[in-house]
């Protein structure tokens, strides 16, 4: 088992910057990617970022390349999201999860969430 606990979110305004953090624990060398999603008030989550936890190679959705930077830290176990610019549309919950394979589903790893408000 592996357990995700994020941090970091909150109330801000936009065109701000924030960074959300991902706390890995339990069987993490089984980690293969972690990610980012988000899910806004009445629409489905949605792919955000991913990072290859060996390679650091990283993916996004188009929607935000260019503005969210996804990282880890394979010492501490931490994967983090800095997001720049902030939209009042970047509004979400934000969910780390993991995963041993190269894809996410719904039965991989999963944080709890952290909210993002932005006001414009």
């Amino acid at each position: 088992q592996v357990q995700l606990v994020e941090s970091g979110g909150g109330f801000m305004q936009a065109g701000g910057s924030l960074r959300l953090s991902c706390a890995a624990s339990g069987r993490t060398f089984s980690i293969y990617r972690m990610g980012w999603f988000r899910q806004a008030p009445g629409k489905e989550r949605e792919f955000v970022a991913a990072i290859s936890w060996n390679t650091g190679n990283a993916y996004y959705a188009e929607s935000v390349k260019g503005r969210f930077t996804i990282s880890r830290d394979d010492v501490k176990n931490m994967s983090y999201l800095q997001i720049h610019t902030l939209k009042p549309e970047d509004t979400a919950v934000y969910y780390c999860a993991a995963t041993s394979t190269t894809r996410f589903t719904a039965s991989d790893y999963w944080g709890q969430g952290t909210q993002v408000t932005v006001s414009s």
